[in-house]
C-alpha cells in the first residue's frame, strides 16, 4: 500500500510540534497515532461515526414521514405518539363544544324538552370526553349523538376516518420501531482482534463471528472493507476511501452457515490491498478494516445487519485463534470464554509479496538446477563416447589394418 495514503486530520487535533528540520517530533507523531487511532469511521459495535452537517434540504424528511418517525430515538417516537393523539382528541373536542355552544346546548341543560346535539354534554370537559369516547369507539352510553344535529353526525363521520388514519399510522410506526432486528444484532458477536498468519502456505487476514441465539440467521453473508485516505496519481485527495476486502465472494465462501463460531478468511494475494504489507508497516500505517455482517432472522423473517471494524492496532500479526469447539456426549459445544482469545504462531514477518518472491526465486533455482545437473552428466556420457570412438577409429584405421595382416 502507498505511504502515502494517511487518514486526514481529525477535527480539533492538537497541532504536532517542529523540530528546527521542520520535522514531526517521534512524541507528537506518537500523539498523533493514538489520537487518529480513536477516530473510528465504525464503532465496534457497528454505530457509524458520521454526523451530516449543513442539510439545506430538511424537506426531504417530511416526504417520507414514515421513515423519518421510525428513525427517531424512542423517547421522541414516544412523545410523537402522545401527541398525536392528545391533539387530536383536544381539537374534536374543542369542535364538539363549538357546535354545542352555537346551537345553544349549553343554554338549556335543565330544558327536558330541548333537544341537544350531544345529550349530558354540560361543558368543555365532558366535550372533550366524548371527543375521545368518539375516537377510540369506547362508547360508555352517556354521552351520546342524537338525530337532530345534522352537523355533528357529519363530524362524527369525519373523526372515525381521521381516527382510524390516525390508529393506522401511529400504530404502524410503533410496530415496525419495535419489530425491528438492531437488538437482534447485539446477539451477533465479532472477535475484538483479527489476526494474520499462514493458512496452507498463505499469508491470510483472519477474524471470528458468531452467533449468540438459538436461533439462526438465514442466508447470512459477510462483507469486508477496507477504509483508508487515498491520494490518486493526478494529486487528488479522497478521504475515507473504500476498497473491497475479498472473503470469499468468488468460491462462496463468503455465504455462511452460522450454526457455530466461524473463522472468516481473507487470502493475502496480489490482488489484495495487503500485498505490500509487512508487519513492521503494519506497525506505521493507518487503515480501519469494516465487516459487516448480513441475513435474515429466522424467527421474524425481517433482514438484520451487524457491523464492527477493526483498526491498525487491533489486527494481531502472527496469531492465531483458540478452538472455541468441542465435541461433547451427542452434540457439539461451543465455549464462548475463548472466543477472543489468540495465541502466537511462527509467522514470517516480511509482506506476502517478498514471500511470493522468494518463493519464486527458489522455484527457478530448483528449476534451472535440475537441468545443469542432467547437462553435465549428458556432456560427461558424450566425452565418453568421443574417446571410445576415437580409440575404434584409430583401431580401424588403415595403419593398424596393415600391421595387423602383416
Amino acid at each position: 500500500m502507498a505511504n502515502n495514503n494517511n487518514v486526514f486530520t481529525v477535527p480539533g487535533a492538537a497541532k504536532t510540534k517542529l523540530t528546527r528540520a521542520g520535522k514531526r517530533t517521534a512524541a507528537a507523531e506518537k500523539a498523533d497515532r493514538k489520537l487518529r487511532r480513536r477516530q473510528r469511521y465504525v464503532e465496534k459495535d457497528g454505530r457509524c461515526n458520521v454526523q451530516h452537517g449543513n442539510v439545506r434540504e430538511t424537506y426531504r424528511y417530511l416526504t417520507d414521514i414514515f421513515t423519518t418517525l421510525v428513525d427517531l430515538k424512542w423517547r421522541v417516537s414516544l412523545l410523537v405518539f402522545i401527541l398525536a393523539y392528545a391533539i387530536t382528541w383536544l381539537f374534536f373536542g374543542v369542535i364538539w363544544w363549538f357546535i354545542a355552544y352555537c346551537r345553544g346546548d349549553l343554554d338549556h341543560l335543565e330544558d327536558q324538552t330541548w333537544t341537544p346535539c350531544v345529550n349530558n354534554l354540560n361543558g368543555f370537559v365532558s366535550a372533550f370526553l366524548f371527543s375521545i369516547e368518539t375516537e377510540t369507539t369506547i362508547g360508555y352510553g352517556y354521552r351520546v349523538i342524537t338525530d337532530k344535529c345534522p352537523e355533528g353526525i357529519v363530524l362524527l363521520l369525519l373523526q372515525a376516518i381521521l381516527g382510524s388514519m390516525v390508529n393506522a399510522f401511529m400504530v404502524g410506526c410503533m410496530f415496525v420501531k419495535i419489530s425491528q432486528p438492531n437488538k437482534r444484532a447485539e446477539t451477533l458477536v465479532f472477535s475484538s482482534h483479527a489476526v494474520i498468519s499462514q493458512r496452507d502456505d498463505k499469508l491470510c487476514l483472519m477474524f471470528r463471528v458468531g452467533d449468540l441465539r438459538n436461533s439462526h440467521i438465514v442466508e447470512a453473508s459477510i462483507r469486508a472493507k477496507l477504509i483508508k485516505s487515498k491520494q490518486t496519481q493526478e494529486g487528488e485527495f479522497i478521504p475515507l476511501n473504500q476498497t473491497d476486502i475479498n472473503v470469499g465472494f468468488e468460491t462462496g465462501d463468503d455465504r455462511l452457515f452460522l450454526v457455530s463460531p466461524l473463522i472468516i478468511s481473507h487470502e493475502i494475494n496480489e490482488n489484495s490491498p495487503f500485498w505490500e504489507i509487512s508487519k513492521q508497516q503494519l506497525a506505521k500505517d493507518d487503515f480501519e478494516i469494516v465487516v459487516i455482517l448480513e441475513g435474515m432472522v429466522e424467527a421474524t423473517g425481517m433482514t438484520c445487519q451487524a457491523r464492527s471494524s477493526y483498526l491498525m492496532d487491533e489486527v494481531l500479526w502472527g496469531h492465531r485463534f483458540m478452538t472455541v469447539l468441542s465435541l461433547e456426549d451427542g452434540f457439539y459445544e461451543v465455549d464462548y470464554n475463548t472466543f477472543h482469545q489468540t495465541f502466537e504462531v511462527p509467522t514470517p514477518i516480511c509482506s506476502a509479496r517478498e514471500m511470493a518472491e522468494a518463493s519464486a526465486r527458489m522455484d527457478a533455482h530448483l528449476y534451472w538446477s535440475i537441468p545443469s545437473q542432467l547437462d553435465e552428466k549428458v556432456e560427461e556420457g558424450t566425452e565418453k563416447e568421443d574417446i571410445i570412438k576415437e580409440r575404434n577409429g584409430s583401431l580401424n584405421s588403415p595403419e593398424n589394418e596393415q600391421v595387423l595382416v602383416e
